[in-house]
């Protein structure tokens, strides 16, 4: 899809405020709602706008601890990775996964009310997991920067 700096400044709106309504969108990216509407309507079947969604504090809710673990393969077969990546899907823990190069195969976030809610899925479901080599984690200090999107200007 070819975007306009209007379709670019829609973006930009709705990854700041996803909330924001028809109205208030329009008439911030100068022009009228209705079609502001079918351009938000184009960007989402077109797949650009992939979802809406809230952003909740993991803290206010109890989720205290998060953790980036890197795991490393046996081997690296598209099957082997695709079971692998399946069984990721199930871990409710695991908040994201990426397929990386490097060191490590995988990079995984975690997200916990507790350490030892975290120490015992590497344990008894990370590391136990077949075709899993190794696994060497990162425990989350503080945030120092989150935005999540791309960086539109």
């Amino acid at each position: 899809m070819d975007l306009d700096a209007t379709d670019w400044k829609i973006l930009r709106e709705l990854q700041r405020d996803g909330r924001l309504t028809n109205v208030e969108l329009a008439s911030r990216v100068g022009l009228s709602p209705p079609p502001c509407l079918r351009r938000v309507q184009a960007l989402e079947r077109a797949g650009v706008i992939a979802g809406y969604r809230a952003l909740l504090d993991a803290a206010a809710l109890g989720f205290d601890v998060t953790l980036f673990a890197f795991v490393g393969l046996k081997t690296q077969t598209e099957a082997e990775l695709r079971a692998f990546t399946d069984r990721v899907a199930q871990w409710v823990l695991v908040r994201e996964a990426y397929a990386v190069s490097g060191e490590a195969d995988f990079l995984l976030k975690l997200v916990a009310r507790d350490l030892p809610s975290l120490q015992n899925f590497i344990i008894s479901d990370l590391t136990s997991a077949p075709n899993v080599e190794n696994v060497k984690t990162t425990l989350m200090l503080r945030v120092a920067k989150y935005e999540p999107g791309v960086p539109i200007t």
